[in-house]
């Protein structure tokens, strides 16, 4: 049992997960680290991004032989259109959870499944976006709230509203780039458009295109998803738990959630609480039902609830490997088909829920907002008479688990500053305390670390490992998505344990503050909320937000999420780097467009840098940061 006194390592963590492929064995289970072996190699024309199958003609691929495709695109219009088609899925996906969240906003009553739980917030977005509050019933606002939110995804005219959070100086950038977002849905639509065959295949149009998909998740579609669900569900606030995959249960009901809507998890969690359950679960021979989160479903209730993270994306199977799983109910985005196989090598329960992600070897219970109740609790009632079930001679849980406290919203971390630094907080609070920290250089600087696992590199030992280095430096560390839960698994989000591993500086700030010095921000959709940040302290410093010692880095990412999410923040004006390339080595145009110093350095100030060696890439950061400061002369 972790005695709590230490960090928990990655070399820990990959003991116990050999020791739960050893169980899968026994019962014939496959996994993904099996999968990875049997698709090695990987393409090297897919990897550099030099391959066309957007039409019939081909497949085309790019080699010295064939230097363009059977069109007579080359390779530099082959490669951005590419980038191109991934962002536009990645603007899609988190963009639909935002739109998803605005229709359960618009569901939402009094007494009913779905009520608001921070009406400031509610409040503070209708003056915002020009909405009558006063006097009128709170649903009511939030019913027209939620409308005019839905119409940021198709309105004809315009564009996105909450770009007006952004600096002047930031706003004007994006004129003048022309790469304002308009309609969420349009620019998904116009990326697609842009790229199917006979249309654009100049580089600079493509690349822009993608800046502009991406901020129309970031700035659109993702903010739409964290502001209203802060709306419905409260806007988070510190609050502690535990991580790592010790906090399954073995004389519980354990019920798993995973994927990233917390239109469901929420109700899962409630009625999971519900005496009428508990009891069924005791009748079961269960001491009761236990809730535990996967990815960003997870990080939601983790948030808000304070319920515990089993683990990240890449460590999914290893809840089902435990064999004390009753069932694993999933909504939307990062989940592996391959849990419907291995489920059935247990008594595990698979659960999927939604009609966007529906999957072989599976039980679909379709959600609704509409019928939230309903579907929640016979969700939960099947996952309680699983329990009679389990095998317990297949039953193994490491007994690995780290404290975290989490929930660090804007607001959140606004009032922990300003609670130390001034008598009165006012309704909005004010970075000024952290942009003063920064100039005296207490702390040097920020990371805001986000993204996948991905199994090119070693899971959570990116993370983890660069997270050190950079306290070590006394700079602190913003996480979302699976990066905050590889800093809650290691115990980098003990407030307690965490500052033995910084700086002085950063040390002394969280012993002030009463702060880990790695802040949960979220899921990954509230990556929109670091933008709020850097905007905030850009305005509150009264400088760009290119000029701010920050960066943006995800090690370890994977998905098309991750490269939209990258290029709204690089459009924000912040250097992002990356540790995993993103298929584009195969132009030296679109190379120089996204990582050089024209192109995206030139329209929006900032720009990637790629580095697969992890060292590098921390010395790299820490050496930006420091630019930035001698730059500013602080």
């Amino acid at each position: 049992m972790n005695d709590w006194d230490k960090l928990v390592t990655v070399e820990q963590m990959e003991e116990a997960t050999n020791a739960l492929l050893e169980t899968g064995k026994k019962v014939g289970a496959d996994s993904w680290q099996q999968r990875v072996k049997n698709q090695t190699p990987h393409c090297g024309f897919g990897e550099a991004g030099t391959c066309c199958r957007i039409c019939t003609m081909g497949p085309c691929r790019i080699t010295p032989k064939s230097p363009r495709g059977i069109c007579g695109c080359d390779v530099h219009g082959i490669v951005a259109r590419n980038y191109l088609r991934f962002t536009a899925g990645g603007a899609a996906t988190h963009s639909d959870h935002g739109r998803s969240i605005c229709h359960t906003l618009y569901q939402a009553k009094e007494g009913g499944a779905y009520q608001v739980k921070d009406a400031e917030k509610l409040t503070r977005i209708a003056h915002e976006w020009g909405i009558e509050t006063e006097g009128r019933d709170i649903y009511e606002v939030a019913h027209e709230v939620a409308e005019v939110a839905l119409m940021e995804y198709g309105k004809p005219f315009g564009v996105q509203r909450f770009l007006k959070r952004a600096p002047e100086h930031t706003q004007k950038l994006w004129h003048d780039a022309e790469i304002e977002p308009r309609a969420i849905d349009r620019e998904v639509s116009q990326s697609m458009h842009m790229t199917h065959m006979g249309c654009s295949s100049l580089p600079e149009a493509l690349i822009k295109q993608s800046l502009r998909a991406g901020l129309s998740d970031g700035w659109g579609g993702s903010m739409c998803g964290t502001e209203f669900s802060d709306v419905l569900f409260g806007t988070p606030k510190p609050v502690d738990t535990t991580a790592n995959i010790g906090v399954m249960e073995k004389d519980m009901v354990n019920i798993i959630v995973h994927g990233h809507d917390p239109s469901l998890s929420e109700m899962v969690v409630f009625y999971a609480n519900d005496p009428e359950m508990i009891a069924l679960a005791k009748e079961q021979g269960a001491k009761g039902i236990n809730v535990a989160g996967v990815c960003c479903t997870g990080n939601e209730v983790a948030m808000r609830k304070g319920i515990p993270m089993a683990g990240n994306f890449l460590q999914q199977e290893n809840v089902v490997l435990t064999g004390a799983c009753e069932a694993i109910v999933v909504d939307v985005q990062c989940i592996f088909p391959a849990l419907g196989p291995l489920s059935k090598c247990f008594h595990t329960k698979f659960i999927t829920t939604s009609p966007i992600a529906q999957m072989p070897d599976a039980e679909y219970m379709r959600f609704s907002e509409e019928t939230a109740a309903e579907n929640a609790k016979k969700i939960v009632r099947t996952a309680v008479l699983n329990f009679k079930n389990r095998d317990q001679s297949l039953v193994n849980i490491p007994q690995l688990k780290s404290k975290a406290r989490v929930g660090y919203s804007v607001e959140a971390i606004k009032k922990c500053l300003d609670g130390v630094t001034n008598s009165h907080v006012d309704e909005t609070g004010t970075l000024k305390p952290l942009a003063d920290c920064v100039k005296s250089g207490v702390l040097r600087g920020a990371v805001a670390m986000v993204g996948c696992n991905n199994p090119k590199v070693r899971p959570d030992y990116a993370h983890i490992e660069l997270m050190k280095k950079l306290l070590k430096n006394d700079i602190i560390v913003v996480v979302s998505g699976c990066s905050a839960q590889a800093a809650a698994k290691a115990g980098l989000m003990d407030p307690e344990l965490a500052p033995q591993y910084c700086g002085e500086g950063l040390k002394r700030v969280c012993k002030l503050v009463g702060i880990p010095p790695v802040l949960h921000m979220g899921s990954c959709v509230d990556i929109s909320r670091m933008m709020i940040l850097a905007a905030d302290l850009a305005k509150d410093w009264g400088i760009n937000i290119s000029q701010i010692p920050l960066v943006g880095c995800a090690p370890e990412w994977m998905s098309e999420k991750a490269v939209s999410i990258g290029n709204y923040v690089v459009a924000t004006g912040i250097d992002t780097y990356l540790g995993v390339d993103p298929y584009s080595k195969g132009s030296t145009e679109v190379t120089e467009l996204l990582q050089g110093e024209t192109g995206c350095k030139e329209w929006v100030e900032a720009h990637y840098i790629v580095d697969t060696d992890i060292e590098s890439l921390g010395d790299k950061m820490i050496a930006d940061i420091e630019a930035k400061r001698a730059a500013l002369a602080i």
